[in-house]
């Protein structure tokens, strides 16, 4: 990957003549089904980029209460679109087209119109867990019967994609945009992408430019999201195989709750109540045995695997965890 970056051919992005991201927009594009497709520096500014294109200031959006968008993007929607979220709480992730049905605004004057709806898929704070491609559609045939849009936060897509045998295009084929991630489990150094429509991209290169991400000579990262794409979304199924061996290999300690079955792809959300401890206490715990985990409330802890974390890093994991005690 790094050698691909220092060969990348390099041009001026803001211009649109750098013919490293243009080929992988292009490629993207593809690769979806879908028009167009610009690269950006991270998977919040593609989310938010959807979102400014899809709305108007004083409309609503529906959102899984968990979700990053509501959780983690630091209120974007608000400060950047003039929008205001309704959270429906799911089932582990998984709102229902039913459930969205309902929380729809009726047409009154007095109250926000809806215009969006956001899905995540893998859903990280439900565990990585796959958004069923048949739900999906259900709520994609109900937002285009109300003229709702429908955005889908894929920054975990890829995992969704090798644990299913669904095609990037088979998700796609149902929503107005999609957000993809290349930090994460394909472990570029950066840099996202939203893919949608000629018309939606258009307007999300302008929105790129007046939140600060327009970029130059881009084509040095684009080159290691293109090779990230080649070479490591296969890879995947290992990161998966990793997870669930951790997930067998400390569901028995009596201190921790975690469904091994729910292990679906990459990520693991153990609950540390019976320890007595906080999840901050556990997390330090482990640190000093050398095991990084990340909060995931005040008494869960988050752990997720990834091509940086080996089948001995997982078993290293195992034996820290089984030699703490409370």
């Amino acid at each position: 990957m790094r050698d691909a970056m220092a060969r990348a051919e390099v041009g001026d992005d803001v211009f649109g003549e750098d013919p490293t991201v243009n080929a992988l927009q292009e490629k993207l594009a593809g690769l979806f089904g879908m028009e167009a497709a610009i690269f950006v520096p991270s998977g919040v500014m593609a989310n938010q980029l959807a979102i400014k294109v899809h709305t108007q200031p004083g409309n609503e959006i529906i959102v899984e209460w968990e979700s990053h968008i509501f959780n983690y993007e630091t209120a974007g929607p608000s400060l950047l679109s003039g929008v205001q979220m309704f959270p429906l709480k799911g089932e582990r992730g998984i709102i229902s087209a039913e459930q969205v049905a309902q929380a729809i605004r009726p047409a009154a004057y007095y109250m926000p119109r809806t215009t969006l709806i956001c899905l995540e898929n893998t859903h990280n704070m439900a565990g990585g867990m796959i958004y069923p491609i048949d739900q999906i559609g259900e709520i994609s045939v109900l937002a285009k019967a109300r003229g709702i849009r429908l955005h889908l936060d894929g920054a975990r897509l890829w995992n969704a994609c090798v644990a299913t045998g669904n095609s990037p295009r088979a998700y796609a084929r149902y929503v107005d945009s999609v957000a993809v991630c290349f930090s994460k489990g394909l472990g570029a150094p950066i840099g996202s992408a939203l893919v949608g429509s000629r018309e939606a991209i258009e307007r999300a290169r302008t929105y790129r430019k007046i939140f600060g991400g327009g970029m130059r000579q881009v084509g040095v990262i684009a080159s290691a999201a293109a090779y990230a794409m080649e070479h490591h979304v296969d890879r995947l199924k290992d990161d998966h195989e990793n997870a669930r061996a951790l997930a067998a290999g400390i569901a028995g300690l009596d201190w921790l709750a975690l469904d091994v079955e729910s292990v679906q792809t990459n990520i693991l959300i153990i609950d540390v109540s019976r320890s007595g401890q906080t999840a901050e206490t556990v997390i330090e715990k482990m640190r000093a045995d050398h095991v990084l985990l990340s909060p995931a409330g005040s008494h869960r802890i988050r752990a997720v695997t990834h091509l940086d974390v080996t089948r001995e890093d997982i078993e290293n994991a195992i034996r820290s965890f089984k030699n703490l005690s409370f």
